[in-house]
């Protein structure tokens, strides 16, 4: 079945980026969502926190989980098709796309603890973890691109 998905390499690896670039930008924007979050929950503005609650729900459920499903099946079905497995920078990828998925949810778990009026974090903390996606994905690009083992 796989051979017969060849022919559609390129439609599949396009499809691929842009879920890819979906979930990125999920991925920049929910802790920036949980930043906000956090202080007016600590503030003690509800109003405010139910409004992140919503939005930090309706992120999950309408682009960032579904992306992330899409970018793994896709990632697979490309590693398959295109024959890659027996590549070192396809392993070193998917274990950068396996912190990438807790990363995603460490950040979802972190956006329900906070419904619950928990926040555990500080706020500078809170901001430093927002950079782990940026630099992950850096390293993901090298790989793909240089492919260096």
């Amino acid at each position: 079945m796989m051979d017969a998905l060849a022919p559609y390499y390129l439609w599949l690896l396009a499809a691929h980026i842009v879920v890819v670039v979906f979930w990125m930008a999920g991925l920049f924007i929910l802790p920036r969502y949980l930043v906000h979050h956090q202080e007016a929950l600590l503030a003690g503005r509800s109003e405010e926190t139910a409004a992140w609650v919503a939005r930090e729900g309706k992120l999950r459920r309408v682009i960032i989980t579904p992306a992330m499903i899409a970018v793994w099946l896709l990632g697979l079905v490309l590693a398959t098709v295109g024959r890659h497995w027996g590549e070192g920078w396809l392993h070193a990828k998917i274990a950068l796309v396996v912190l990438m998925t807790g990363y995603h949810g460490w950040a979802v778990g972190y956006a329900r603890r906070l419904a619950r009026g928990q926040a555990r974090l500080a706020g500078r903390t809170l901001r430093l973890v927002n950079e782990a996606p940026a630099l992950l994905l850096i390293a993901i690009v090298v790989l793909v691109v240089v492919k260096p083992f």
